[in-house]
Formats: C-alpha cells, structure tokens, sequence
C-alpha cells in the first residue's frame, strides 16, 4: 500500500483567523475603494495577497533570532548571512538590504540611467517601476508559450534567445547595463527557467560583453522544477541545482521574504568587486552600513538559516506540493489556470473566466473583487492596473495576460484552507455569467499605481 503524503513539520503556534459575512465584505471592499491592499487584514479571512514575508519561520530560526548580534558595525551577524550566501550562491561580495526592491534600488542606481534598456524575462513590477523611473526601459524578452495559459511546457519562465540578440544587436552596450533573469518567473505565473537557458542567455550575453542579474526571490523553486522536469540534473541536490544556476550570472538581487521564508529582508551579492564598491555607497545612502543594510542582526541569521532550509528538498515538496494541490483542485473545477502550475501561487486566467468584460474595465480586478466577497480570499491583480501607463503616452498597457494571482505563504494554511479556496473559486466561477460590468480607476499614483489604486463598479 502507497502510503499518503505528509508534511516534514508539525505546527508549534497557531494565529486566529477571522470569519465575517459577505455583506461586511462587501461594505468594506466598498471603503476600500475595491483595492485588496486597501484592506484591513483581520478583515481578511485567508490572505493569498503575496508569500512575500508572510509565511512560518521554523524553531530553529526562531531560536537563531535570539542570537542576533545588533551590533551597528561587523556584526557577527552580518559574516553568518555572508556565509550562508558563499554557501548557497558561490558569491564573494554582498550587501544586506531591508527588502527586494531596496536591492534594486541600490543596485540600478549604481548601473541603470536614463535611456538605458534592461531585456529579461516579464520583470517583477518593482523591477520595472525601478527601471521606468530612471527614464530607462524594461524590454520583455519571455518565450511566446508563456502567454497562452493552455500551453503546457517545462520552463515557461525561459528567454527567447531570438528576441534577446536582437535587443543586444539593436542597442549599443554602453546602453544595456545588464540582462535580469527573474527565477522563478512571477509575472509570467510562477513559471521556471531551465538551466539550459541561463547558460544560453549567459554565452549570449559574453558574446555582447553584458552581465547577467537574477532576480533571485524564488531560486530554490526555481531549482525544484529543474530537478523533476530538467533530467540532466534528476540526481543533485537542490543545493548542487542551486550553485549551477549562478553559475552562469554576474550576480544577484534578493527578497528574502520568499525563499529566505522571512518576514523581512533582501540583499544584493555580485563577483564584481568594483561594482560592488559602487553600489555600496548607495547602500550607505540609502539602506545603511555595509555590515546591517536596513536589517536588524536577528534577522540576518534568520534569513542565513532560511537560505539553508528552504534548499533542502522534503521542503520543497511540501510547500510546490501545496500549490500543485490548490491548482489541481480549481482545474477539475474548470476554472481556467496558467499551466503548467507554478511554483508559489496559482494563477487565474482572468481573461477566460470573464470573457463578457471588457478589458478597458480592468478583468482580473473585477474577478479579485469578487473572490474577496464571496469567499474573504484576498488574491491580487497581475493585469492591466499592475502593467501601469506607458510612460511616453499615459495610455493603458493591456497585457497579454490578465491574471489573479492567489500566492500561498509558506508553512501556514493546511490543505483544508485550500479545499476552502477551491471551493469559493467554484461558487463564483460557476455563476460567472452573471457579471456584467467591471471597475473605473477614479484616482492613481503615476507609477507602481496598483498598490494605492482608487476604483469604483460600474
């Protein structure tokens, strides 16, 4: 007999959650002003809004938290942390940051300015916000597979070697700071990138003289798809999968807050030592000394033994294989999906579950919207409002997918939580006829608006 999966922990603490009625729902959506992030969270009954920061530390470190050493410079803290990344990642040189997009922040004032061009694979919003707000521009290089959420294929997160040359062709290098290799792909749905693909990107990349950066928040899911769908590496380690990936980049950016499974954190890590330099006095600037960088000691050793485990494979199966069972779930439903699943968060395809509204009325929202009052499931856009305006002519960017994203925090909901959101994702999906209008923007912040967006129902 087969024995039933299990999951490598037990629960130690648990946090109440709380239940409310859909007509509170409703009322407080409403004052919201239909903006997920607008709302409160004991407002919120399970809360897929991101796994970014928002999942359970393990005991040991919970235990290593009390450790930490607060001292402001050369903190023993500071040499676990830049242990750990010389372990996992192989790189010698690295700053702490408070979080992913203060990397980018430090990192993209030391190498982006204005005219520059960034190709990658479907940037992360901050990324792109970081990149548009130095008047230079991301250029989305994805394979075409991953913008048709019925197509199956391994490793939807890949880069079109074709559409990157011809970037690196058309531009002079001075102009292209770097390559970003985003692993996992969240914008594209999770999806992974093939260690075949980095080092295409990367003999590309020699080949024009440009440094290659991953965009590092999902490496170690990154690393588990390549084990089971990439079969040259079926045999390592996740720690082994893991050093050959970086092996073929110049250097990284980090949100702790995801693999790390942190509440807090980032760091920035690069072979360049000259550039490393540079960026360091933006770091001082702008996060703090070299040795804390906008983090406390506690929780750099929280994020160094967070490194350590989220590398280990029972792990892994654990926390993908949550994900695989929600989405398995909502599609025996019929609800339309980004396939294959990916590795943090399933993703709706807003397009085909709604198809009766129109884009202009912001489809993805309207479907987030409902799912929140329905069922106090707070998912988030990665449509239109979170595409913004083009910065040249202010006009709408329609994306070729518009999609919910309901992100699932690691080591905190059960399967029953999930049996509980595919269920609510039914109930809306099977009245979804029904629906007959969307959302208007009354008022928006002129970059990176989907955070403060102000919406009404038509």
């Amino acid at each position: 007999m087969k024995l039933p999966y299990a999951e490598p922990y037990k629960i130690k603490m648990v946090e109440k959650i709380h239940r409310s009625t859909q007509q509170q729902r409703e009322k407080w959506i409403k004052e919201a002003n239909y903006n997920l992030f607008n709302l409160r969270s004991e407002h919120v009954f399970i809360d897929l809004l991101t796994d970014s920061g928002t999942g359970a530390m393990s005991d040991v470190q919970w235990s290593e938290m009390m450790l930490g050493d607060e001292s402001y410079a050369g903190a023993t803290s500071f040499y676990k942390m830049k242990a750990a990344i010389k372990k996992i990642f192989n790189f010698d040189y690295f700053l702490p940051t408070h979080q992913g997009r203060a990397a980018e922040n430090v990192l993209f004032s030391a190498t982006v300015k204005a005219g520059d061009v960034v190709p990658g694979n479907s940037h992360f919003d901050t990324t792109k916000g970081h990149i548009e707000f130095r008047a230079a521009k991301a250029i989305d290089c994805t394979i075409d597979e991953a913008f048709n959420t019925t197509v199956l294929h391994p490793f939807k997160g890949n880069l079109d070697l074709q559409k990157l040359e011809a970037v690196l062709e058309e531009y002079p290098k001075e102009k292209i700071p770097m390559i970003i290799v985003t692993i996992t792909c969240n914008s594209s749905g999770g999806q992974p990138v093939s260690i075949q693909n980095m080092r295409d990107v990367k003999a590309l990349a020699e080949k024009y003289e440009i440094p290659v950066f991953y965009d590092s928040a999902r490496f170690a899911e990154n690393a588990y798809f390549i084990k089971l769908r990439e079969s040259e590496f079926k045999d390592f380690t996740i720690k082994e999968i893991v050093l050959e990936m970086f092996k073929y980049s110049d250097g990284m950016t980090m949100s702790s807050k995801k693999d790390a499974i942190v509440n807090m954190g980032g760091f920035i890590a690069m072979h360049n030592k000259e550039l490393y330099k540079e960026a360091s006095m933006f770091n001082i600037i702008f996060e703090g000394y070299v040795t804390y960088g906008g983090m406390s000691g506690r929780d750099m050793n929280a994020l160094a033994q967070g490194l350590d485990e989220a590398t280990e494979f029972d792990y892994l199966e654990a926390r993908v294989g949550q994900v695989q069972y929600l989405g398995e779930k909502c599609k025996k439903y019929g609800i339309p999906l980004q396939q294959p699943i990916g590795g943090h968060a399933i993703f709706i395809d807003a397009k085909r579950f709604l198809p009766q509204i129109p884009k202009e009325e912001y489809i993805a929202q309207t479907v987030a919207v409902e799912l929140y009052i329905v069922g106090g499931i707070r998912g988030v856009e990665i449509g239109t409002i979170l595409a913004d305006r083009d910065p040249d002519t202010r006009e709408n960017r329609y994306p070729e997918l518009e999609l919910v994203r309901l992100a699932i925090p690691r080591r905190t909901y059960t399967n029953n939580h999930m049996d509980y959101v595919a269920a609510v994702m039914k109930t809306i999906f099977n009245t979804r006829h029904e629906a007959k209008k969307g959302l208007r923007i009354v008022e928006e912040a002129p970059i990176m608006r989907h955070f403060t967006v102000k919406l009404e129902k038509l």
